[in-house]
């Protein structure tokens, strides 16, 4: 068997009180000078290598925000553009005729806070001709008003004024709804040529 005592450094001298000489410490210093270049590379590399993934990491989230951005744009802009006609066609057949519909709920509303102000004294209700008979069909069921309605050529089918002696107050559908269209058409028109 070979012993490996020739590879091994032998420190019996220092040990013993001997004296190193100088080229044992030249050669203790050359190591110790590797060992800390050698541990400065290493530490270096890993400082590196962390940069380039903090890097890398970084690039790839602002290039997933970036996708996900325009996807969003892309989605927010199909949605807009199939409920475009939807909205248009709310602001221009079903509003008019909701409002028509509950015309004669915001009469009685009306009747009701203006009597409860001035007493149950005679109300004239002045509308459109198209408005009087489903109004009249109203104060027919409304005994606790003395009402009267007249016909004015000259208001629109969502307008109506309610009068009780000086005292008037308006309902107005058809400005609302002109509002509301305006709006809509505003918003949407504003949403498609930035997302365009």
């Amino acid at each position: 068997m070979m012993s490996i005592a020739h590879m091994l450094e032998d420190f019996g001298d220092l040990m013993q009180g001997g004296t190193a000489d100088a080229s044992d410490l030249t050669l203790e210093e050359a190591r110790l000078e590797a060992f800390e270049k050698g541990y400065q590379a290493g530490w270096d590399d890993s400082a590196s290598a962390q940069a380039e993934d903090a890097r890398r990491i970084s690039a790839d989230f602002a290039q997933n925000l970036q996708d996900l951005s325009f996807t969003y744009h892309e989605a927010y802009t199909a949605v807009l553009s199939s409920l475009e006609p939807l909205l248009r066609q709310m602001t221009d057949t079903v509003l008019p005729s909701l409002a028509q519909e509950t015309l004669g709920q915001q009469v009685v509303e009306l009747l009701d806070g203006m009597a409860s102000h001035h007493g149950p004294a005679g109300f004239e209700i002045v509308t459109a001709p198209e408005n009087v008979q489903a109004l009249e069909s109203l104060a027919e069921t409304m005994p606790q008003h003395e009402l009267s309605i007249v016909a004015d050529e000259t208001l629109g089918s969502g307008q109506v004024q309610v009068r009780l002696g000086r005292a008037e107050r308006e309902i107005d559908t058809e400005t609302v709804l002109t509002a509301i269209r305006h709006a809509v058409s505003e918003f949407l028109d504003d949403q498609l040529k930035e997302t365009a």
